[in-house]
């Protein structure tokens, strides 16, 4: 991994997202697009998609530029990022522009790059290693590899995230889980087993959008993605016109869904489904928290006697008023692969 900060400093960090099998709603395409917005970041490498695009699937697009001429812009690959010029070095940091990127403090923030581009059709390896080379020249810490992917999910409740990571280390700084996935995956997952025999760390950060929903973008997962990313990074992202776009992507639904009652009966099934879920997931964390509190107490001789116990009344009101051999939680159904096979 690479130590070009120390453990208290925040980390060179790589946000990278592709378009293509894991980018359902455009969720993660429109985040990166959004935070290169943000940072008014340059353009600083390109990967050419000539090599390792279809162009008969990802077809080039042709547009006039400023001078009336016709150009063509590849399905390339792009590192963004904020450039460091002569002069700049041991100067006082600028302030940073009320819709930038900044610190928890408010300070700006210099340390961040943005990797848009396409799935590769084909010489996965070879891409992979361009990325993993990137990574290295410009001496980044953390590679935060972004993932959406359609699943049986409710519009109206909030978006689920999910962030795994290999390496051990990385998984206890940001609270990552473990993936034991096995089956078909994405160029995500191939950048990501580059990067971890190169020892750089990387984050995968998944997102769930509703499989029922064939507009894109999808606005509330791409806000989820941002949320997430604060929460990671410990900085803040202006979400500009994305909450007011989030709502009447989740109204336009709701109108949609009222006069189709197939719909609706489903959609209503979802939200139930997630509502047990997590009712049974918050139940289930109170009881785990209060048997280990008991088992600590009883080390120390200082157990209240059975019939008090904590436990015991939580288990007696789950006997009369839940149960716990509810319908699985579909979200654990599809948590099987951050990057499974769309519906």
């Amino acid at each position: 991994m690479n130590d070009s900060t120390a453990p208290d400093l925040a980390p060179r960090v790589l946000i990278a997202a592709f378009q293509g099998w894991s980018d359902a709603g455009d969720a993660t395409s429109e985040a990166v697009q959004h935070l290169i917005k943000l940072q008014k970041a340059e353009l600083l490498h390109v990967i050419g998609g000539e090599s390792f695009v279809d162009l008969q699937l990802q077809r080039p697009r042709m547009y006039r530029d400023e001078s009336g001429r016709r150009t063509i812009d590849w399905p390339d690959t792009r590192l963004y990022g904020t450039v460091h010029r002569p002069g700049q070095e041991g100067a006082a940091a600028p302030a940073a522009d009320a819709d930038a990127i900044t610190r928890i403090d408010g300070s700006p923030v210099l340390d961040l790059f943005f990797l848009p581009g396409y799935e590769p059709g084909r010489d996965w390896e070879n891409f992979a290693d361009e990325v993993v080379e990137l990574a290295e020249v410009w001496g980044v810490d953390l590679v935060v590899l972004l993932g959406s992917m359609y699943s049986d999910a409710p519009h109206s409740r909030p978006i689920i995230t999910s962030v795994t990571a290999e390496d051990p280390e990385v998984r206890e700084r940001y609270g990552a889980e473990r993936s034991d996935y096995e089956g078909p995956v994405g160029i995500v997952t191939a950048i990501e087993m580059a990067l971890e025999a190169a020892t750089i760390g990387s984050l995968a950060l998944w997102v769930q959008v509703p499989h029922y929903v064939h507009s894109a973008p999808s606005p509330k997962a791409t806000l989820a993605i941002l949320d997430k990313l604060e929460e990671l990074l410990d900085i803040v992202i202006p979400r500009g016109e994305l909450f007011a776009q989030a709502t009447d992507w989740e109204s336009n639904i709701n109108r949609i869904a009222e006069n189709d009652d197939d719909m609706t009966r489903y959609i209503r099934s979802l939200e139930e489904a997630r509502d047990d879920a997590l009712a049974a997931e918050t139940t289930g964390d109170a009881l785990a928290a209060e048997f280990e509190k008991f088992l600590e107490q009883d080390a120390r001789g200082e157990a209240s006697a059975p019939g008090e116990s904590a436990v015991q009344d939580q288990a007696l009101g789950q006997d009369q008023g839940q149960d716990q051999g509810q319908d699985p939680d579909p979200d654990q159904q599809q948590g099987q692969d951050p990057e499974a096979p769309q519906r």
